[in-house]
């Protein structure tokens, strides 16, 4: 919690009780890049060394330090590689092991459900190894829950799945409902220092009476259990169709793999049926990631132009 305003505080103590995480502190900041900056750095001073785990097509955001320890080449200038990072495979537990066994490790970084990667989810085994594994070895846990918490898997933040509570977590996006915002769950075992961190127009009164608003919606509106259902619901609904080739994700961040490349489909949805939807590292995935407050009529809208245009698409690439 960081001192100075009544929203402020306010936002802290309803997101601690929301989320689960009540003894740790919020560090506000204006986005999700920005919380991995400041993420990474309290690791490295927590644990004084400065080479970072993270796994392979994993997103973590543009700025110097985030861009390096994502999975893009062609987002990374020479500029950003300032420290050592490794990429590991994502539910290999014999490679995480090995990693960080070595005891040089300042952070391992992982996204509660991979996004831009192909939305894929840790197994509950793996993050629960991981877990024990950085507290062996001395190593920093940040989750980051960017595009994965605040509700959009079903559960307030999608690590929870796994009953661990990782040493540092990184919010935004959801948390302002489009509004900049972000933060940094930071746990006990990290004690503040004046100085340690600082940001210029992170947790200002309007960002905090937006992220509080926010908050009480999820909390008034149950949006969290609707989007556990509606998720399910929404995957029962595209289970039939033949060319979906996997059906990925938790709540409202699924990931469709289809049996061809999908950016002329994509295109066909826009600018024919009017629905957007995400797109991936993976040229076969797309990403659907609905509003938390979806009903049964988005649902069958959504269906019904899928279906559409799947068919058009198809009937279009055979002439």
């Amino acid at each position: 919690r960081r001192g100075g305003g009544d929203e402020r505080d306010q936002l802290a103590e309803k997101l601690g009780v929301l989320s689960g995480y009540e003894d740790y502190q919020l560090f506000m900041v204006n986005s999700g890049a920005e919380a991995i900056e400041n993420a990474l750095k309290l690791a490295s001073f927590k644990t004084g060394r400065t080479k970072v785990a993270a796994i392979t097509k994993g997103f973590h955001g543009r700025t110097s330090a985030a861009v390096h320890i994502t999975d893009g080449k062609g987002m990374t200038a020479p500029i950003n590689a300032g420290f050592e990072r490794i990429f590991l495979p994502l539910n290999d537990l014999e490679r995480a092991r090995q990693a960080l066994a070595k005891g040089d490790l300042c952070a391992v970084v992982v996204e509660g459900i991979q996004g831009i990667g192909g939305i894929h989810v840790p197994e509950a085994a793996y993050l629960q190894h991981l877990s024990r594994l950085c507290r062996e070895f001395g190593t920093v846990l940040i989750l980051d829950e960017i595009q994965s918490g605040y509700g959009r898997s079903g559960h307030f933040f999608a690590h929870q799945l796994a009953g661990i509570r990782p040493d540092l977590i990184t919010i935004a996006k959801g948390m302002g409902n489009g509004f900049p915002i972000g933060g940094v769950l930071i746990s006990p075992a990290f004690t503040p220092k004046h100085g340690l961190l600082g940001t210029t127009f992170g947790g200002t009164q309007l960002a905090s009476a937006a992220g509080l608003a926010v908050l009480e919606v999820i909390e008034n509106e149950s949006l969290i259990e609707n989007a556990a259902r509606r998720g399910a619901q929404l995957k029962q609904a595209l289970a039939p169709f033949e060319e979906i080739t996997d059906i990925r994700g938790l709540g409202c961040m699924i990931g469709l793999e289809m049996a061809f490349p999908v950016a002329p489909f994509r295109k066909m949805m826009i600018e024919q049926y009017g629905i957007f939807t995400g797109s991936s590292s993976q040229p076969d995935t797309i990403r659907i990631l609905p509003p938390l407050c979806l009903g049964d009529q988005e649902i069958e809208q959504f269906t019904q132009a899928f279906s559409e245009c799947l068919s058009a698409y198809k009937a279009s690439i055979l002439t």
